[in-house]
């Protein structure tokens, strides 16, 4: 089992939750902290870890999940609402890249990700779910590469691509109908003449008989 499958497993299954995304990260810069409170040393893996409640109304959080050496389990140690969630930097817009940073009311935090593979597969899916999920005003998105963006523009590209071709798919029949029509009438004309061609030579055929 992933480590991802397994923090899912054991850290918000039980409480009814899904995880969407999860990413593993260190921080780009160091808090001075020698002896942690568990009395391990500082040497664990910490994830970022996106989820949303089964339940509706559905609420979404943000965790940091940490596990430490030696152990199979999983520990929450932080978690904030997707509403407190103030910004995300992506560090840089022309390139991918493994930084990344998140602001939320009360934290900001300086994460690398384990490569830059993960880190735009997680910001690809908070940005989805911050569009999806937001209550109140959405978190500003920075210095990040449109393609990690375009969820929604790409879902109305091809929602456009669809109505258009209905559109000329429909133009295309009309214009099929029109023409139909016309050759109908053309029919019709020449139905005529040819039936009033036929009175008038029967009316000849008749007069020479006299």
């Amino acid at each position: 089992m992933s480590a991802k499958s397994a923090i899912n497993k054991a850290v918000f299954t039980p409480h009814d939750e899904k995880m969407l995304a999860a990413v593993q990260v260190k921080r780009r810069t160091k808090k001075k902290i020698p002896f942690l409170a568990t009395g391990g040393q500082g040497d664990y893996m910490t994830f970022i870890c996106l989820s949303v409640t089964n339940k509706k109304p559905s609420h979404v959080s943000i965790t940091k999940v940490k596990q430490f050496p030696g152990s199979s389990s999983f520990a929450k140690r932080s978690m904030w609402t997707i509403d407190q969630l103030r910004q995300v930097n992506g560090c840089d817009p022309n390139k991918d890249c493994p930084e990344f940073d998140l602001a939320f009311d009360n934290a900001f935090d300086q994460w690398v990700a384990g490569s830059a593979g993960e880190k735009c597969t997680f910001i690809q899916i908070l940005h989805h779910t911050c569009q999806r999920y937001s209550s109140q005003s959405k978190p500003e998105f920075v210095n990040c590469q449109s393609k990690l963006l375009g969820g929604n523009s790409i879902l109305h590209s091809a929602a456009d691509s669809v109505t258009s071709a209905v559109q000329k798919a429909s133009q295309a029949l009309n214009e099929r109908g029109e023409r139909l029509s016309r050759a109908e009438e053309k029919t019709g004309e020449m139905k005529n003449s040819a039936e009033q061609f036929s009175v008038t030579a029967h009316k000849l055929a008749m007069k020479h008989k006299c």
